[in-house]
Protein backbone atom coordinates (compact mmCIF):
# COMPACT_ATOMS: atom_id res chain seq x y z
CA UNK A 1 0.00 0.00 0.00
CA UNK A 2 1.59 3.11 -1.13
CA UNK A 3 0.36 6.61 -0.03
CA UNK A 4 3.22 8.85 -1.48
CA UNK A 5 2.44 10.86 -4.80
CA UNK A 6 4.68 9.76 -7.64
CA UNK A 7 7.99 11.83 -8.53
CA UNK A 8 5.69 13.67 -11.46
CA UNK A 9 3.38 14.36 -9.07
CA UNK A 10 5.32 16.15 -6.66
CA UNK A 11 6.79 18.12 -9.25
CA UNK A 12 3.53 19.43 -10.39
CA UNK A 13 2.04 19.73 -6.71
CA UNK A 14 5.52 22.45 -6.21
CA UNK A 15 4.62 23.85 -9.76
CA UNK A 16 1.46 24.66 -8.21
CA UNK A 17 2.28 25.81 -4.71
CA UNK A 18 5.18 28.09 -6.06
CA UNK A 19 2.45 29.30 -8.58
CA UNK A 20 0.09 30.09 -5.97
CA UNK A 21 2.69 32.00 -4.08
CA UNK A 22 3.23 34.50 -6.31
CA UNK A 23 -0.07 34.48 -7.53
CA UNK A 24 -2.83 33.83 -5.24
CA UNK A 25 -1.39 35.99 -2.11
CA UNK A 26 -3.43 36.80 0.42
CA UNK A 27 -3.76 40.83 -0.48
CA UNK A 28 -4.94 39.50 -3.96
CA UNK A 29 -7.68 36.86 -2.74
CA UNK A 30 -8.98 39.28 0.18
CA UNK A 31 -9.58 41.52 -2.51
CA UNK A 32 -10.99 39.03 -5.31
CA UNK A 33 -13.60 38.36 -1.96
CA UNK A 34 -14.71 41.92 -1.43
CA UNK A 35 -14.81 43.38 -5.15
CA UNK A 36 -15.49 39.54 -7.66
CA UNK A 37 -18.63 37.82 -8.20
CA UNK A 38 -16.34 35.40 -10.40
CA UNK A 39 -12.09 34.74 -11.13
CA UNK A 40 -10.93 37.20 -12.87
CA UNK A 41 -10.13 36.79 -16.24
CA UNK A 42 -6.42 37.47 -15.70
CA UNK A 43 -6.15 34.79 -13.75
CA UNK A 44 -8.25 32.63 -15.06
CA UNK A 45 -5.78 32.30 -18.07
CA UNK A 46 -2.77 32.63 -15.75
CA UNK A 47 -4.45 29.38 -14.25
CA UNK A 48 -4.97 27.63 -17.81
CA UNK A 49 -1.44 28.55 -18.54
CA UNK A 50 -0.55 26.94 -15.82
CA UNK A 51 -2.38 23.75 -17.20
CA UNK A 52 -4.78 23.44 -14.76
CA UNK A 53 -7.69 23.06 -17.36
CA UNK A 54 -6.25 20.58 -19.50
CA UNK A 55 -5.02 18.44 -16.73
CA UNK A 56 -8.09 15.62 -17.05
CA UNK A 57 -8.98 15.98 -20.47
CA UNK A 58 -7.12 13.11 -22.94
CA UNK A 59 -4.41 14.21 -24.95
CA UNK A 60 -6.33 13.58 -27.64
CA UNK A 61 -8.48 16.04 -27.14
CA UNK A 62 -5.70 18.49 -26.45
CA UNK A 63 -5.39 18.06 -22.70
CA UNK A 64 -2.77 16.41 -20.79
CA UNK A 65 -4.60 13.48 -20.00
CA UNK A 66 -3.68 13.44 -16.23
CA UNK A 67 -5.23 10.92 -13.62
CA UNK A 68 -7.49 12.16 -11.09
CA UNK A 69 -5.50 11.84 -8.59
CA UNK A 70 -2.85 14.46 -9.72
CA UNK A 71 -5.53 17.02 -10.81
CA UNK A 72 -6.78 16.51 -7.04
CA UNK A 73 -2.83 17.95 -6.13
CA UNK A 74 -3.48 20.62 -8.12
CA UNK A 75 -6.98 21.49 -6.71
CA UNK A 76 -5.62 20.93 -3.13
CA UNK A 77 -3.08 23.97 -3.66
CA UNK A 78 -5.37 26.21 -5.26
CA UNK A 79 -8.34 25.34 -2.78
CA UNK A 80 -5.75 26.14 0.22
CA UNK A 81 -4.97 29.56 -1.27
CA UNK A 82 -8.20 30.42 -2.35
CA UNK A 83 -11.35 28.52 -2.22
CA UNK A 84 -13.33 30.47 -4.40
CA UNK A 85 -11.26 30.32 -7.12
CA UNK A 86 -11.14 26.62 -6.91
CA UNK A 87 -14.50 26.72 -6.81
CA UNK A 88 -14.77 28.72 -9.90
CA UNK A 89 -12.38 26.50 -11.53
CA UNK A 90 -14.43 23.36 -10.75
CA UNK A 91 -17.68 24.50 -12.02
CA UNK A 92 -16.42 24.42 -15.46
CA UNK A 93 -14.08 21.15 -14.62
CA UNK A 94 -17.37 19.08 -14.03
CA UNK A 95 -18.55 20.42 -17.47
CA UNK A 96 -15.48 19.18 -18.91
CA UNK A 97 -16.39 15.85 -17.08
CA UNK A 98 -20.04 15.98 -19.03
CA UNK A 99 -18.91 15.99 -21.90
CA UNK A 100 -15.98 13.60 -21.85
CA UNK A 101 -18.61 10.93 -20.73
CA UNK A 102 -21.25 11.31 -22.17
CA UNK A 103 -20.78 13.07 -25.33
CA UNK A 104 -20.53 12.20 -28.99
CA UNK A 105 -16.81 12.10 -30.57
CA UNK A 106 -17.91 14.78 -32.58
CA UNK A 107 -19.10 16.74 -29.39
CA UNK A 108 -15.36 16.25 -27.73
CA UNK A 109 -13.60 17.24 -30.85
CA UNK A 110 -15.62 20.68 -30.34
CA UNK A 111 -15.82 21.56 -27.24
CA UNK A 112 -12.89 19.43 -25.02
CA UNK A 113 -10.07 21.36 -27.22
CA UNK A 114 -11.63 24.57 -26.32
CA UNK A 115 -12.58 23.29 -22.28
CA UNK A 116 -8.48 22.59 -22.30
CA UNK A 117 -7.23 26.26 -23.25
CA UNK A 118 -9.49 27.56 -20.72
CA UNK A 119 -12.20 29.54 -23.32
CA UNK A 120 -14.92 27.91 -22.00
CA UNK A 121 -16.45 27.98 -19.16
CA UNK A 122 -19.18 25.78 -18.28
CA UNK A 123 -21.55 25.25 -14.91
CA UNK A 124 -24.39 22.93 -13.88
CA UNK A 125 -27.87 23.57 -14.00
CA UNK A 126 -29.63 20.82 -11.51
CA UNK A 127 -30.73 22.27 -7.62
CA UNK A 128 -34.39 23.90 -8.05
CA UNK A 129 -35.79 26.33 -6.05
CA UNK A 130 -38.01 23.38 -3.75
CA UNK A 131 -35.25 21.16 -4.54
CA UNK A 132 -32.12 20.88 -1.53
CA UNK A 133 -31.68 17.65 -0.49
CA UNK A 134 -34.31 15.85 -2.81
CA UNK A 135 -32.66 17.11 -5.98
CA UNK A 136 -34.56 14.59 -8.05
CA UNK A 137 -38.09 14.51 -6.87
CA UNK A 138 -37.97 18.45 -7.24
CA UNK A 139 -36.99 18.72 -10.56
CA UNK A 140 -39.62 21.07 -12.30
CA UNK A 141 -37.79 22.09 -15.68
CA UNK A 142 -39.56 20.75 -18.52
CA UNK A 143 -37.62 20.18 -22.42
CA UNK A 144 -40.41 19.27 -24.86
CA UNK A 145 -39.77 17.86 -28.44
CA UNK A 146 -40.48 20.54 -31.11
CA UNK A 147 -39.20 18.78 -33.78
CA UNK A 148 -36.74 20.44 -35.09
CA UNK A 149 -35.86 22.03 -31.60
CA UNK A 150 -36.03 21.43 -27.60
CA UNK A 151 -38.38 23.64 -25.95
CA UNK A 152 -37.29 24.14 -21.96
CA UNK A 153 -39.31 26.20 -19.47
CA UNK A 154 -38.30 25.80 -15.56
CA UNK A 155 -36.14 27.64 -13.23
CA UNK A 156 -32.49 26.75 -11.55
CA UNK A 157 -31.24 28.22 -7.77
CA UNK A 158 -27.52 27.87 -6.77
CA UNK A 159 -25.91 27.25 -9.72
CA UNK A 160 -22.03 28.28 -9.82
CA UNK A 161 -20.92 30.42 -12.15
CA UNK A 162 -24.12 30.81 -14.19
CA UNK A 163 -23.75 34.22 -15.23
CA UNK A 164 -20.44 33.90 -16.61
CA UNK A 165 -20.64 30.02 -18.76
CA UNK A 166 -20.73 30.01 -21.86
CA UNK A 167 -22.98 26.76 -21.50
CA UNK A 168 -25.27 26.01 -18.79
CA UNK A 169 -25.45 21.90 -18.78
CA UNK A 170 -29.22 21.45 -17.56
CA UNK A 171 -31.03 18.67 -16.37
CA UNK A 172 -34.86 18.58 -17.66
CA UNK A 173 -37.84 16.33 -17.88
CA UNK A 174 -38.21 14.69 -21.34
CA UNK A 175 -40.35 11.94 -20.22
CA UNK A 176 -43.23 13.43 -18.00
CA UNK A 177 -44.95 9.91 -17.87
CA UNK A 178 -42.02 8.42 -16.43
CA UNK A 179 -40.20 8.23 -12.88
CA UNK A 180 -37.87 10.84 -12.05
CA UNK A 181 -35.06 8.14 -13.14
CA UNK A 182 -36.50 7.00 -16.32
CA UNK A 183 -37.72 10.72 -17.73
CA UNK A 184 -34.88 13.48 -17.16
CA UNK A 185 -32.45 14.36 -19.82
CA UNK A 186 -29.37 16.43 -20.00
CA UNK A 187 -28.54 20.20 -22.71
CA UNK A 188 -25.78 22.13 -23.37
CA UNK A 189 -27.82 25.46 -23.62
CA UNK A 190 -25.96 28.60 -24.67
CA UNK A 191 -26.27 31.41 -21.84
CA UNK A 192 -26.68 33.72 -24.26
CA UNK A 193 -29.89 31.99 -25.37
CA UNK A 194 -32.97 34.15 -25.77
CA UNK A 195 -35.34 33.66 -22.66
CA UNK A 196 -32.65 32.55 -20.69
CA UNK A 197 -31.25 34.84 -17.71
CA UNK A 198 -29.41 34.85 -14.41
CA UNK A 199 -29.46 36.56 -11.17
CA UNK A 200 -26.72 36.38 -9.06
CA UNK A 201 -27.74 35.60 -5.15
CA UNK A 202 -25.73 37.58 -2.67
CA UNK A 203 -24.02 35.09 -0.22
CA UNK A 204 -22.18 35.00 2.79
CA UNK A 205 -18.43 33.57 1.34
CA UNK A 206 -16.88 32.29 -1.54
CA UNK A 207 -17.80 35.82 -3.17
CA UNK A 208 -15.31 34.93 -6.13
CA UNK A 209 -17.41 32.15 -7.42
CA UNK A 210 -20.94 33.69 -7.62
CA UNK A 211 -24.06 31.34 -7.26
CA UNK A 212 -26.95 32.18 -9.78
CA UNK A 213 -30.60 31.77 -10.10
CA UNK A 214 -30.99 30.82 -13.85
CA UNK A 215 -34.70 30.97 -15.72
CA UNK A 216 -35.77 29.96 -18.83
CA UNK A 217 -38.54 31.41 -20.46
CA UNK A 218 -39.34 29.44 -23.66
CA UNK A 219 -35.85 29.00 -24.38
CA UNK A 220 -35.34 27.08 -27.42
CA UNK A 221 -32.25 24.59 -27.64
CA UNK A 222 -31.52 23.11 -31.26
CA UNK A 223 -31.84 19.02 -31.07
CA UNK A 224 -27.97 18.59 -31.42
CA UNK A 225 -27.77 20.05 -27.63
CA UNK A 226 -28.96 17.01 -26.37
CA UNK A 227 -26.22 15.55 -24.36
CA UNK A 228 -25.78 11.61 -23.41
CA UNK A 229 -28.97 9.51 -24.12
CA UNK A 230 -32.91 10.68 -24.10
CA UNK A 231 -34.28 10.03 -21.11
CA UNK A 232 -31.58 8.74 -18.89
CA UNK A 233 -29.37 11.87 -17.76
CA UNK A 234 -30.15 11.27 -14.28
CA UNK A 235 -28.06 7.76 -14.23
CA UNK A 236 -25.62 9.04 -16.61
CA UNK A 237 -24.88 12.09 -14.35
CA UNK A 238 -24.22 10.44 -11.32
CA UNK A 239 -20.64 9.30 -12.00
CA UNK A 240 -19.87 13.57 -12.47
CA UNK A 241 -21.76 14.26 -9.27
CA UNK A 242 -19.54 11.64 -7.25
CA UNK A 243 -16.83 13.44 -8.42
CA UNK A 244 -18.28 16.65 -7.51
CA UNK A 245 -18.66 15.31 -3.84
CA UNK A 246 -14.62 14.48 -4.21
CA UNK A 247 -13.77 18.00 -5.50
CA UNK A 248 -15.68 19.76 -2.69
CA UNK A 249 -14.02 17.56 -0.23
CA UNK A 250 -11.03 19.18 -1.64
CA UNK A 251 -12.28 22.41 -1.11
CA UNK A 252 -13.42 21.73 2.54
CA UNK A 253 -9.83 20.60 3.34
CA UNK A 254 -8.27 24.03 1.38
CA UNK A 255 -10.08 25.64 4.20
CA UNK A 256 -9.14 23.76 6.97
CA UNK A 257 -5.31 23.97 5.85
CA UNK A 258 -5.64 27.37 5.61
CA UNK A 259 -7.23 27.91 8.92
CA UNK A 260 -5.03 25.84 10.32
CA UNK A 261 -1.99 27.65 8.86
CA UNK A 262 -3.34 30.69 9.99
CA UNK A 263 -4.04 29.92 13.63
CA UNK A 264 -0.42 28.24 14.63
CA UNK A 265 1.54 30.89 13.30
CA UNK A 266 -0.88 33.52 14.79
CA UNK A 267 -0.67 31.63 18.06
CA UNK A 268 3.17 31.01 17.64
CA UNK A 269 3.67 34.90 17.74
CA UNK A 270 0.75 35.98 20.28
CA UNK A 271 2.58 36.31 23.46
CA UNK A 272 0.08 36.53 26.81
CA UNK A 273 1.08 35.49 30.73
CA UNK A 274 4.73 35.94 29.82
CA UNK A 275 4.98 34.08 26.36
CA UNK A 276 3.27 32.32 23.26
CA UNK A 277 0.51 31.24 23.27
CA UNK A 278 1.31 28.04 21.40
CA UNK A 279 2.59 26.84 25.14
CA UNK A 280 -0.99 26.70 26.75
CA UNK A 281 -2.26 22.83 26.44
CA UNK A 282 -6.03 23.87 25.48
CA UNK A 283 -4.63 25.72 22.09
CA UNK A 284 -2.58 22.73 21.15
CA UNK A 285 -4.89 20.58 21.63
CA UNK A 286 -7.41 22.44 19.77
CA UNK A 287 -4.88 22.87 16.53
CA UNK A 288 -4.16 19.10 16.93
CA UNK A 289 -7.85 17.67 17.19
CA UNK A 290 -7.85 20.10 13.71
CA UNK A 291 -5.07 18.42 12.18
CA UNK A 292 -6.29 14.99 12.55
CA UNK A 293 -9.06 16.23 11.37
CA UNK A 294 -7.03 17.39 7.85
CA UNK A 295 -5.48 14.04 7.93
CA UNK A 296 -8.46 12.08 7.67
CA UNK A 297 -10.03 13.79 5.03
CA UNK A 298 -7.00 13.76 3.35
CA UNK A 299 -6.21 10.55 3.42
CA UNK A 300 -10.60 9.68 2.55
CA UNK A 301 -10.06 12.41 -0.61
CA UNK A 302 -7.11 10.73 -2.04
CA UNK A 303 -8.36 7.18 -1.71
CA UNK A 304 -11.40 8.34 -3.43
CA UNK A 305 -9.34 9.90 -6.40
CA UNK A 306 -7.34 6.48 -6.64
CA UNK A 307 -10.41 4.06 -6.33
CA UNK A 308 -11.86 6.39 -9.50
CA UNK A 309 -8.17 6.02 -11.56
CA UNK A 310 -8.70 2.37 -11.01
CA UNK A 311 -12.20 2.31 -12.24
CA UNK A 312 -13.72 1.14 -8.78
CA UNK A 313 -16.82 1.97 -7.21
CA UNK A 314 -16.17 4.86 -4.80
CA UNK A 315 -19.74 6.12 -4.03
CA UNK A 316 -19.53 5.38 -0.37
CA UNK A 317 -16.06 6.45 0.15
CA UNK A 318 -17.05 10.04 -1.76
CA UNK A 319 -20.01 10.60 0.62
CA UNK A 320 -17.50 9.71 3.77
CA UNK A 321 -15.13 12.51 2.20
CA UNK A 322 -17.69 14.66 1.89
CA UNK A 323 -18.88 14.24 5.44
CA UNK A 324 -14.99 14.06 7.03
CA UNK A 325 -14.01 17.56 5.19
CA UNK A 326 -16.75 19.77 5.47
CA UNK A 327 -16.22 18.81 9.19
CA UNK A 328 -12.39 19.76 9.37
CA UNK A 329 -13.04 22.80 7.55
CA UNK A 330 -16.13 23.55 10.70
CA UNK A 331 -14.01 22.63 13.35
CA UNK A 332 -10.36 24.45 11.79
CA UNK A 333 -12.71 28.01 11.08
CA UNK A 334 -14.28 27.78 14.34
CA UNK A 335 -11.52 26.77 16.87
CA UNK A 336 -9.22 29.02 14.73
CA UNK A 337 -11.33 31.92 15.41
CA UNK A 338 -10.99 31.24 19.27
CA UNK A 339 -7.43 30.97 19.17
CA UNK A 340 -7.19 34.60 17.70
CA UNK A 341 -9.82 35.95 20.21
CA UNK A 342 -10.67 39.27 18.87
CA UNK A 343 -8.69 39.53 15.99
CA UNK A 344 -10.29 36.33 14.40
CA UNK A 345 -13.84 38.43 14.46
CA UNK A 346 -11.97 41.51 12.44
CA UNK A 347 -12.02 41.81 9.22
CA UNK A 348 -8.33 42.30 9.06
CA UNK A 349 -7.20 39.09 9.54
CA UNK A 350 -8.88 35.86 7.27
CA UNK A 351 -10.11 33.49 9.68
CA UNK A 352 -13.64 35.52 9.15
CA UNK A 353 -13.32 34.33 5.87
CA UNK A 354 -12.74 30.62 6.19
CA UNK A 355 -15.32 30.69 8.61
CA UNK A 356 -17.67 32.18 6.13
CA UNK A 357 -16.79 30.23 3.50
CA UNK A 358 -16.94 26.78 5.35
CA UNK A 359 -20.75 26.66 5.48
CA UNK A 360 -20.79 26.41 1.89
CA UNK A 361 -19.11 23.36 2.08
CA UNK A 362 -21.49 21.50 4.85
CA UNK A 363 -24.77 21.54 2.93
CA UNK A 364 -23.28 21.54 -0.85
CA UNK A 365 -23.74 19.49 -3.02
CA UNK A 366 -25.15 17.36 -0.63
CA UNK A 367 -26.25 18.05 2.36
CA UNK A 368 -23.96 16.19 5.52
CA UNK A 369 -27.16 14.28 6.61
CA UNK A 370 -27.84 13.03 3.28
CA UNK A 371 -24.64 11.95 2.48
CA UNK A 372 -25.08 9.80 5.66
CA UNK A 373 -28.29 8.30 4.48
CA UNK A 374 -26.87 7.54 1.03
CA UNK A 375 -24.24 5.55 2.61
CA UNK A 376 -26.73 3.29 4.59
CA UNK A 377 -28.75 2.74 1.61
CA UNK A 378 -25.27 1.15 0.22
CA UNK A 379 -25.58 -1.17 2.86
CA UNK A 380 -23.26 1.14 5.09
CA UNK A 381 -19.73 -0.04 4.12
CA UNK A 382 -17.33 -0.33 1.38
CA UNK A 383 -16.88 -3.94 -0.27
CA UNK A 384 -13.29 -3.61 1.05
CA UNK A 385 -14.40 -4.17 4.38
CA UNK A 386 -15.90 -7.40 3.99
Amino acid sequence: MDFAFKPEQELIQKEVRNFCKKELTPEYVRWMDENCDFVPDELWDKICDLGFFAASIPEEYGGEGLDLVTSMCMTEEIATASVAVALGMGASNLGASVIHHLGTEQEKKEYLPKLAKGKLKFALGLTEPAGGTDILGSIQTTAVDKGDHWLINGQKVFITAAHVADFITTVAITDPDADRHNGLSLFLVPRDSKGLSTRLIPKVGCHAAGTNEVFYDNVMVPKDKLIGTLNNGWTELLSSLNNERIGTAMLSLGIAKAAFHDASEYAKKRHAFGGPIARFQVLQHYLADIAIEIENARNLIYKCAWLSDNKKPFHIEACMAKIVAARASEKAAIWGMEILGGYGYTMEYDMQRYFRDYKQMVFSPISDEMAKNMIMQFKGFPKSWA
